[in-house]
């Protein structure tokens, strides 16, 4: 079984990966208390130690309307510690999977975005991963870049546990409805990239796109959590306009997911599939069971 190094270990989605593993000795999760992805020889060390086959990287600085103000630490995590585990990858000849996101494009399309269109971010955070994917690529030859959306899970701050608690507290919510995207399930991503990591005769590296298939705006994935978790929410619908934010979001940033479904033999639910066996598992830890 191959031996797979995760950063940013206390994040959703290297949770996820722990939970979907084959076997508790594949999963390494580590932190940026033991492994500062943002110090050169600290990643050395690691990677140079021979017991990995793999590193998933998941640490990512993600906070967008924070990243507006503090663009040096978010190009320093998201660009310049993407280019340094490559270059270390590279030299320890293990293969990388680099998790990024849809926020690398405008949001100016009618269509789902392919790998092959072009990226214009208009923003500090999407700016910052688009720079650590072409570091990546400069760097690293044997490396998998995997653009996901929204994701959310049952751990940590997210779209999903946000929505839960405020259903819990307040009668109603505004939520915006002209943004258009794809929610996606960590546990649904993790199996995909333990799925790759595991079958090396189909690794072939470049840039893929995975979302929960179906699309959505925020208000729709909003109104979808009240009613699954059985919440007496009312959820009303704003422009964007309505609720300003710092950081300029995509209007439409849906992404086209054939690629990775072909090349990895991958076979993707739908988002709203995978939202019910989400928030089962989150009421279920709710209330205890």
């Amino acid at each position: 079984m191959p031996k797979i190094l995760v950063t940013g270990g206390k994040g959703q989605l290297a949770k996820s990966l722990e939970a979907a593993s084959f076997d508790d000795k594949t999963i390494f999760l580590h932190e940026k208390e033991n492994l500062n992805i943002t110090d050169e020889a600290q990643i050395n060390d690691a990677l140079g130690s021979g017991k990995y086959d793999y590193v998933v990287n998941c640490a990512a600085y993600t906070a967008v309307d924070d990243a507006e103000d503090n663009a040096e630490r978010a190009f320093a995590i998201n660009s310049k510690a993407a280019g340094l585990l490559a270059k270390a990858c590279a030299t320890n000849s293990i293969k990388l999977v680099h998790i990024s996101t849809d926020f690398v494009f405008n949001g100016e399309s009618s269509v789902p975005y392919k790998e092959t269109d072009e990226t214009a971010p208009i923003n500090v955070y999407g700016r910052s991963k688009l720079d650590g994917e072409k570091n990546i690529l400069a760097s690293c030859s044997d490396a998998v870049i995997i653009r996901t959306s929204w994701l959310y899970s049952q751990y940590e701050n997210n779209f999903l546990n946000t929505m839960i608690r405020l259903g819990q507290e307040r009668n109603e919510l505004n939520v915006v409805n002209d943004q258009i995207g794809s929610p996606t399930y960590a546990t649904d991503l993790a199996k995909a990239i333990l799925k790759i990591t595991h079958l090396p005769d189909h690794w072939s590296s470049g840039i893929y796109h995975y979302s929960n298939e179906g699309i959505c705006s925020w208000f729709d994935f909003a109104s979808a959590i009240m009613e699954m978790a059985k919440l007496q929410c009312k959820i009303n619908p704003i422009p964007s306009s309505d609720y300003p934010t710092k950081a300029e979001r995509p209007k439409f940033s849906v992404l086209d997911n054939s690629k990775i479904m072909r090349q990895f033999d991958l076979s993707i639910p739908n988002w709203k599939t995978s939202l019910e066996k989400c928030i089962k598992k989150k009421m279920n830890e709710l209330a205890g069971v």
